[in-house]
């Protein structure tokens, strides 16, 4: 069994510019930290406020940084299938190993919509994970509508943030292929892999890679006991990584740590001072300040 750590890295900005230095920065501290690979562009990267230029920008600077030592799963969904797949094709041609792709959300398209607007996708020639991520699009995309998705050539496996456990034992006998299960929510990596998932995309490996990628390589082993230790010591700080809107407190976090500015751009503003209060203790217990 495999036991992946992908990390919905942040998008660093100064002056309200990417920070191409800082940029580099997160990229090496997840290399060093041991994750199977990077998100950019996902929405801790912010994707919503990025121009499309930046947005290609953000992609391949990850790939040229990465350089082959991890893998590269872009964020490159829309609520717009055209403008979706001309940041898909862009993504392929800079050579990364993947797209992430969110259910397209606020238009809220009827199941056939849905799987029209993977179908397309697929046609870019690239790996495809779903995003099914109905907090943020509204959309949940049924069971038998991935299933259905997951029958397309390139679609190669989902980020389940649902937080419902139960939907990956039904899937996996719904989908007949080799499929990555991918935990969308840090506080359930453990149980998603015990009912037969393979990996996380994380926000908190941001600023803890070694510890999300340990827990991973340990469920992958089935050292459970390992994988409920490290849980216990994370699941604190997965919570205030969430105390206000994601990605306002891993960026914050990040500060502290000196990999980049705690800067966001609107509607998203700093952390309040009590968020503050809750990340600088939590990150003090576990060693990260």
């Amino acid at each position: 069994m495999t036991a992946e750590t992908y990390t919905a890295i942040v998008t660093p900005f100064k002056n309200n510019k990417v920070d191409e230095q800082s940029l580099e920065k997160m990229v090496e501290f997840q290399i060093k930290g041991g994750v199977t690979g990077i998100v950019p562009c996902g929405t801790t990267g912010e994707s919503p406020t990025l121009s499309h230029d930046e947005h290609n920008l953000v992609i391949e600077l990850c790939v040229k940084i990465a350089n082959g030592r991890i893998k590269v799963m872009a964020g490159t969904g829309s609520n717009s299938t055209d403008e979706a797949v001309m940041m898909t094709n862009y993504a392929k041609k800079v050579g990364a190993n993947s797209c992430l792709i969110v259910a397209p959300y606020y238009n809220k398209p009827t199941p056939e919509g849905i799987y029209q607007h993977y179908k397309a996708l697929d046609k870019c020639g690239i790996p495809l994970f779903i995003y099914n991520v109905p907090g943020r699009s509204v959309i949940n995309i049924s069971d038998e509508n991935l299933a259905r998705i997951a029958t397309l050539e390139n679609v190669a496996g989902i980020k389940d943030a649902t937080g419902d456990l139960a939907r990956i034992a039904t899937l996996r006998l719904l989908i007949n292929k080799k499929f990555s299960y991918l935990s969308g929510e840090d506080v359930t990596a453990v149980g998603y892999n015990a009912m037969g998932g393979n990996g996380v995309i994380s926000v908190t490996s941001n600023i803890a890679p070694k510890m999300v990628s340990d827990l991973q390589r340990a469920t992958a082993i089935g050292d459970y006991k390992t994988a409920l230790e490290i849980q216990d010591r994370l699941t604190a700080l997965h919570d205030v990584m969430f105390c206000e809107t994601n990605p306002i407190p891993v960026k914050y976090a990040a500060s502290l740590m000196g990999l980049c500015s705690a800067e966001t751009r609107l509607p998203l503003v700093t952390p309040s001072t009590s968020a503050k209060e809750k990340i600088e203790r939590e990150m003090k217990k576990l060693g990260l300040i």
